[in-house]
């Protein structure tokens, strides 16, 4: 591992040297790519030299020891190689989970899309609750929200909504959304008190940058057609809905919220970059099964990963087997608890498959 570790303190000092050449500074696409090189790098090497430096200190405070003190010396070396070594064990956990294989989204903002399932109208008010709750625990974050197309019901649910989440690792923390969310709650228009079932479905796909993700012009069918639904007289005035068709996919894009035809362009193409991005890494992950069952299940979007019983409080995640008592608190945007441990078991399934492969 040591060895690995010097490895990336070569290439990190590599890649900070090519980021002030003035050729690299001058060719955009390469010193975004380098940039972002450099962040990934950032925190392992810092964590790494620290972990260094914690080493040095117990050697000397060691070679200290063999030295002929007096009995207050002494006992004060002792508990400072006692401290330095409950530090340098700290370190080496740190670099454990910095040294695990990287997800190359992790840091980039999301696309997000919600959407009533089986179910109807409570569906419908049930992605609705998702997205209040996913909105309220981006604010927690510091994230800010765009909602970008929105289909909204007339009972004040959603058919479907697409939002964009933007700020510091949303995709990491995001990412374990995607799939099928179960609600069990007496619907309000129930006049027996009968408790339902209904489901809501996530998709959270990493943003896609012009430079990870270049889509040729030519690519790309644009049809141009009046809004319909909520708009007033500007509806039938103005053709300002756009379509963007991906041709080489078939994956196409529709927005209308926006009264401007270059603006509703944009978000369009927005989430058509995210939906190619998102189904040509899939295609590719495809290809590694074995690698693909370390994770918690973050590609199977049929896959039903968590209930919300709203009789018991309860919120269960059938992924890891956690149950909380705190449903009212979740939906509220107090997602910590829940985020944490889908994290947490990641990384620790990450750790096992590494440690079985090196026996």
């Amino acid at each position: 591992m040591f060895d690995q570790l010097e490895s990336v303190v070569g290439r990190y000092e590599e890649v900070n040297e090519m980021l002030s050449d003035p050729e690299v500074i001058s060719d955009t696409k390469r010193f975004m790519k380098l940039s972002k090189e450099e962040g990934n790098l950032r925190e392992t090497v810092t964590t790494y030299l620290k972990y260094k430096e914690i080493q040095q200190g117990i050697e000397e405070t060691e070679e200290m020891l063999r030295e002929k003190l007096d009995a207050e010396m002494a006992e004060m070396a002792k508990e400072e190689l006692a401290s330095l070594k409950a530090e340098r064990e700290e370190y080496e956990e740190k670099i454990k989970i910095l040294m695990l294989p990287k997800d190359e989204n992790d840091d980039k903002n999301i696309i997000m899309e919600i959407r009533g399932a089986a179910g109807g109208d409570e569906a419908q008010l049930f992605a609705g609750d998702l997205f209040n709750m996913y909105q309220r625990y981006a604010e927690s974050q510091g994230w800010k929200t765009e909602v970008l197309n929105a289909n909204i019901t007339g009972i004040g649910g959603y058919k479907e909504i697409t939002l964009m989440i933007t700020g510091q690792n949303v995709y990491s923390k995001l990412k374990f959304e995607n799939g099928a969310h179960r609600v069990q709650r007496v619907p309000q228009t129930e006049s027996q008190g009968r408790i339902h079932t209904s489901t809501a479905t996530v998709v959270v796909m990493p943003e896609a940058e012009e430079v990870e993700l270049d889509i040729a012009d030519n690519d790309i069918r644009t049809d141009i057609y009046h809004a319909s639904g909520a708009g007033g007289q500007h509806v039938n005035k103005t053709a300002s809905a756009v379509r963007l068709t991906h041709i080489p996919t078939g994956i196409a894009v529709a927005m209308q919220d926006e009264r401007s035809q270059i603006k509703n362009r944009e978000k369009a193409m927005k989430v058509l970059r995210a939906r190619v991005y998102d189904q040509l890494q899939s295609e590719a992950q495809n290809e590694y099964d074995a690698e693909r069952k370390l994770a918690i299940g973050t590609g199977d979007r049929s896959e039903r990963i968590r209930t919300y019983n709203f009789p018991q409080n309860r919120i269960t995640d059938h992924r890891i087997g956690l149950t909380i008592q705190k449903l009212d608190q979740i939906l509220s945007g107090k997602l910590d608890e829940v985020v944490d441990a889908l994290v947490l078991y990641d990384q620790t399934s990450k750790m096992e498959q590494l440690q079985n492969n090196e026996y």
